[in-house]
């Protein structure tokens, strides 16, 4: 039996609509392998899902001193935590989805477009999220688990 070990809820999804455009709020998506969520805008694979903490957001927006949507940061998976950074390296399942994850979301010029001051205030402690690449495609659901897995030699 393998065991797995919680991270957090999907507090919310987002669908990228375009490349710079709006967000798209949804209960529930399909991901696919080596993509990303379906309907979204399509990233190279290593980039196909990104994940945001709501604490680590929260954060970021006190240290501005306002309160900014969570689908500002341009992530698709905001998940209730505190921080993703230590997932890097790991592989994860949100819903049926599993994600192996590759490294750090760094902030940039787009987030001082949505409000000056929002790419410093992500830079510490991870707090932009984390990206990913799909490795199982499925559903996802607002409310789904968060679980790191373990990943199979072979």
């Amino acid at each position: 039996m393998q065991s797995t070990l919680a991270v957090g809820s999907v507090k919310a999804i987002a669908i990228k609509t375009a490349v710079g455009g709006p967000m798209r709020l949804v209960s529930d998506a399909a991901a696919e392998r080596d993509g990303g969520l379906v309907g979204g805008v399509r990233h190279r694979p290593e980039r196909g899902i990104t994940l945001l903490a709501t604490r680590a957001w929260q954060r970021a927006t006190a240290d501005l001193g306002v309160e900014l949507p969570w689908d500002t940061r341009r992530a698709n998976i905001l998940v209730e935590t505190d921080a993703l950074g230590h997932l890097i390296g790991k592989t994860i399942q949100c819903g049926e989805v599993v994600v192996e994850v590759l490294g750090e979301t760094r902030p940039c010029g787009q987030m001082d477009d949505a409000h000056q001051g929002l790419c410093a205030a992500l830079k510490p402690d991870c707090r932009a999220g984390v990206h990913g690449r799909v490795l199982a495609g499925g559903s996802i659901a607002v409310g789904d688990m968060v679980t790191i897995v373990p990943t199979v030699a072979g």
